[in-house]
């Protein structure tokens, strides 16, 4: 288990040794899913929690190239920023890069939107579904942490889905000592959490310390946002302005990036990491809580959509 870690933001010994251990836990796990099964992928949205996965996967077999395909669920209503980097990123890195594609799935008949502009992410899972069904994927890595919201602190490391991709928090398996059991039936898939014990603050830190790039839209700059439902949403051809509401030009950051129906900004005018780990260190609202519409559906809105086989 990684070392106990201090509050607060800033640097030292201590921090970065904790982040090395916290390190040394996630290359552990993703050289144990590469051992144990016969063939892995890792979801990719480019938020910052997947390039830090990316990152720790590379660290984990060099200098050999990751042996495992990198995916990404594209709803089609992504900020242009994030698929720009998408793409220059994982070319960067020689990465294999598989799109499951939601209006794929809308032009198949698989799913049904509920009108121009709505939210496409409770969709994702069906498209995400077919897509390791096709690709044979026994195992996928995704960037999910323990702190985020409640339904993912019920999660294991590897989380064990059935033979139709659900999730039941009521038959998960013990990890005494991070022993992982990856023993599955035929049909059977594993989702597996490296970042599982990090924290928001842990995974800034972490881009920090190993200089990451980011989608520019994780820092202060200026966009036309209407106020909605208590979120900040960016004005765009997807989610124009509704009559009466006041387009604002605001100086503004993500601290997710998802489906730009729901992701909400926050004001901010932190424009480098170290600010921005500063701007964490006093936040009372978790990422997800501040910033994502669909987890404000309901208290169990997450553990809702897990159970139907969503990430």
């Amino acid at each position: 288990m990684p070392a106990a870690r201090t509050g607060g933001g800033g640097s030292g010994p201590g921090l970065v040794d904790d982040l090395r251990a916290l390190e040394a836990e996630a290359v552990h796990i993703i050289r144990e899913v590469a051992a144990e099964f016969e063939n892995p992928v890792l979801l990719f949205s480019a938020g910052k929690d997947s390039i830090v996965l990316l990152r720790l996967a590379e660290k984990a077999f060099r200098p050999s190239p990751v042996p495992f395909p990198v995916m990404h669920v594209d709803t089609g209503h992504n900020f242009p920023e994030v698929i720009e980097f998408r793409d220059r990123r994982l070319a960067q890195g020689g990465h294999r890069l598989v799109v499951a594609s939601v209006q794929a799935s809308i032009d198949a008949g698989r799913v049904r939107e509920d009108g121009p502009g709505s939210s496409r992410n409770r969709l994702q899972t069906r498209t995400l579904l077919d897509a390791l069904a096709e690709g044979g994927f026994d195992a996928a890595f995704g960037g999910a942490r323990r702190d985020e919201e409640r339904a993912r602190a019920k999660e294991r490391v590897f989380s064990v889905r059935d033979s139709a991709g659900q999730w039941d928090p009521r038959n998960q398996r013990p990890e005494p000592w991070s022993l992982y059991n990856g023993r599955i039936r035929r049909g059977e898939q594993v989702r597996v959490f490296p970042l599982s014990n990090w924290t928001e603050l842990d995974v800034w830190r972490y881009i920090a310390a190993e200089g990451l790039d980011l989608p520019g839209i994780y820092y202060a700059h200026e966009r036309d946002v209407v106020e909605r439902d208590g979120m900040l949403l960016a004005v765009s051809d997807l989610t124009p302005a509704r009559p009466g509401e006041r387009v604002q030009r605001l100086r503004v950051r993500y601290r997710t990036v998802g489906d730009l129906t729901i992701t909400g900004a926050v004001r901010s005018d932190a424009t480098d990491v170290e600010a921005v780990i500063a701007e964490i260190g006093t936040a009372t609202v978790s990422e997800r809580g501040a910033t994502r519409a669909d987890d404000r559906t309901s208290a169990a809105a997450m553990e809702d959509r897990k159970r139907e086989g969503y990430f």
